[in-house]
């Protein structure tokens, strides 16, 4: 935890680019409305769905500034990352427990690799267009260990996560012995875990358009999240360390702005400000050079994609996911489920905002390091927070929706609703499944995102 106290925009997608063979999802066939047919849904494809082909300038600039790519290889990379994460889903819910993890390499993201402890699945994964890699333990054996020392961890081994490219549980101790102790009092096996030594124990990033600067009514500076709606309650996104519910606020130019209406901290890190009505929520985040960066939605993304942060004191700056479900005991408590990133962060951009391309990933939390040396931080995903307080993200753009006189097809589904990995709805007679953790909203209905939904 850290606490601070006290626009030419890429209009296409460099086609030739795409690496990632047979990864381009196919089209759905429509259900007719009774009486007459009706005509086939626009499929879009998973780089169309999360608007990697409109990636803001801004981003494309961090990432090369960041990741040392050029202006067509952050394009490529992003439609590769959003190609392979909806590849990946799809073949973990094929695969089911013998699923071991997937990840993204490369500078283009241009490699996806799922692993398997099947060796029958490995033709499956290839056809896929993706490479297999056989391991000896499944990923629900290695988060089942995780949440065991979850729950008996100190501050001395600090942070807890699954490395799905070594197969191994990883903690990372501050003092020697304290992984050993943790596993004798646990009774995780030995060969599941790899302990790694840390010179420095995160913190909490303490210190209306995502990472923007607010400061709490009894001191201390940190920053928006995610622009948010409740009903006709506009506010934003944070952390939860940042402040309890009922703490008051003001905006970056110190005028009253609106009160905590809840927040969890520690066991997660997350919350949520309602502004007042001064304040209107955008669909942005503040980029590099203050410029606005829009976002689309709040998809998720694999391990290995690039992702970017703002924050009210250092700004904006990119790296990769390292790991995602990772726990972390700060000084105050352990939080588990945040996500482990190579972007550096300080004190101050507590709360503020992760996105890769266009997707909302989530509010900052806490880290180690700094952005002159370099650092760890990790990010409380969104999805969660949204559902946990139903809560709406703003988004730019996106497809309205059915015209006049097209009543949406009934189902289940439902624009608003979070849906995770596995959740099954109905839409227009037909039943789906969903394959990656995503908020819906108009434009996003099942048969038209097979990026996001499988029909069953």
């Amino acid at each position: 935890m850290l606490r601070r106290h006290a626009r030419a925009a890429c209009t296409a997608l460099v086609a030739a680019g795409l690496a990632l063979a047979g990864l381009q999802a196919g089209t759905a066939a429509a259900a007719p409305d009774a009486g007459e047919p009706r005509p086939a849904p626009t499929v879009r494809t998973a780089a169309q769905t999360l608007g990697a082909d409109a990636a803001a300038p801004e981003v494309l600039d961090a990432m090369r500034r960041d990741l040392g790519l050029s202006y067509a290889q952050a394009l490529t990379r992003l439609a590769n990352e959003a190609e392979a994460g909806a590849t990946a889903a799809r073949l973990r819910q094929g695969l089911g427990g013998a699923f071991a993890g997937a990840w993204v390499d490369g500078a283009e993201s241009g490699t996806l690799t799922v692993a398997t402890t099947r060796s029958s699945d490995a033709a499956a994964i290839r056809a896929a267009g993706a490479r297999a890699r056989l391991v000896t333990h499944p990923l629900t054996t290695l988060e089942r260990a995780k949440e065991h020392l979850d729950r008996a961890a100190t501050a001395d081994a600090p942070v807890r996560y699954v490395d799905v490219r070594a197969n191994v549980l990883v903690v990372e101790e501050t003092k020697a012995g304290a992984a050993a102790r943790l596993l004798a009092a646990t009774g995780v096996p030995r060969e599941l875990v790899r302990v790694v030594r840390s010179g420095q124990a995160p913190r909490p990033l303490y210190d209306l358009r995502g990472g923007d600067a607010y400061y709490m009514g009894g001191g201390g500076r940190c920053s928006v999240g995610f622009p948010v709606t409740r009903g006709t309650t506009q506010g934003f996104a944070t952390a939860g360390h940042c402040g309890r519910a009922g703490t008051t606020t003001s905006g970056f130019n110190q005028v009253a702005q609106g009160s905590f209406q809840g927040s969890i901290f520690p066991g997660n890190d997350m919350a949520w400000v309602a502004a007042n009505a001064n304040w209107t929520a955008t669909p942005y985040v503040k980029g590099s050079g203050g410029a606005n960066v829009q976002v689309t939605g709040s998809v998720l993304q694999p391990v290995g994609s690039s992702v970017c942060r703002s924050g009210s004191t250092t700004g904006w700056h990119c790296g990769t996911v390292q790991q995602h479900n990772t726990s972390v005991t700060y000084p105050e408590g352990t939080i588990s489920g945040v996500t482990r990133t190579t972007v550096c962060a300080e004190p101050g951009d507590s709360g503020g905002s992760y996105i890769s391309g266009s997707q909302a990933q989530g509010v900052t939390s806490g880290g180690s390091g700094n952005c002159s040396s370099g650092g760890t931080t990790f990010f409380q995903p969104l999805n969660p927070l949204l559902q946990n307080y139903g809560l709406t993200l703003k988004t730019t753009g996106g497809d309205p929706g059915p015209g006049p006189g097209e009543p949406e097809p009934g189902g289940s589904w439902a624009a608003g609703t979070v849906y995770k990995a596995g959740d099954v709805v109905t839409y227009g007679g037909a039943s789906y499944r969903c394959l990656q953790g995503h908020q819906a909203q108009a434009g996003w209905q099942p048969p038209n995102v097979p990026a996001l939904w499988q029909r069953l």
